[in-house]
């Protein structure tokens, strides 16, 4: 018999165990800085050193983060379920914790393309730097939807939410677009959990379960709330 396919969409608060900061968590400020300094296109524009500079410190961040709980949690799930993960976050820790099948909508950090063409992508785990460029002769930058550009995996997205069988939402505020607006395309009658410390407002969803937990407490939870649904 075929498993079911479980869904989740995951944010920040999945990683925040683990290490990895938020901007959301100190005012607009990610790590010290002003969201439109290191994070858009205009940003680039002015002070691609600048931008260069965040972004290689990030990566070395997210080298030395381990998978928490909730990540392993949700990887563990594939015993049970066909699972995908959406994530909105640009760390590789679902897949190190052992999820096979994860679909980044902001880009990964340990990736890097041209400015100009964005199919041309590398990996990358060391610094990039100014100067360093890609086959047509661009300089390379990270591979990350910044804010203000377009999110194309968006639409590779929608349609794995309408076929879910189960939807879960793991650590985000819903609140950045048009990843939040994913919920919205889960089936009506389906069971939906979601996860976070703090619960943002869902109340117009059906059939939704909410889990008031940090990620890894909450993963926990849910995990036994499925144990008979497999």
């Amino acid at each position: 018999m075929s498993k079911k396919k479980l869904v989740v969409l995951t944010g920040a608060g999945v990683s925040a165990e683990s290490g990895l900061k938020t901007f959301r968590d100190s005012d607009g400020l990610w790590e010290g800085y002003n969201i439109e300094d290191v994070a858009t296109p205009r940003a680039w524009r002015r002070n691609p050193q600048l931008v260069l500079d965040f972004y290689n410190l990030r990566r070395k961040n997210v080298l030395e983060a381990q998978p928490n709980a909730a990540h392993i949690g949700l990887a563990e799930l594939e015993k049970s379920f066909d699972v995908t993960i959406i994530t909105q976050n640009i760390d590789d820790l679902h897949e190190r914790a052992g999820s096979t099948n994860v679909l980044h909508l902001h880009g990964e950090i340990l990736k890097m393309r041209s400015e100009k063409d964005h199919g041309l992508v590398y990996e990358i785990k060391g610094d990039i730097k100014l100067g360093d460029m890609a086959e047509d002769g661009q300089q390379l930058r990270p591979h990350i939807v910044w804010f203000e550009e377009p999110v194309p995996r968006i639409e590779e997205a929608i349609p794995i939410v309408r076929n879910a069988d189960y939807f879960v939402v793991v650590g985000t505020s819903l609140v950045v677009y048009p990843a939040a607006g994913l919920v919205n395309y889960a089936p009506w009658n389906i069971p939906k959990y979601i996860i976070d410390k703090r619960i943002p407002y869902t109340s117009e969803l059906m059939n939704i379960k909410a889990i008031e937990k940090p990620a890894s407490e909450g993963v926990r939870e849910l995990v036994a709330l499925l144990d008979g649904n497999s």
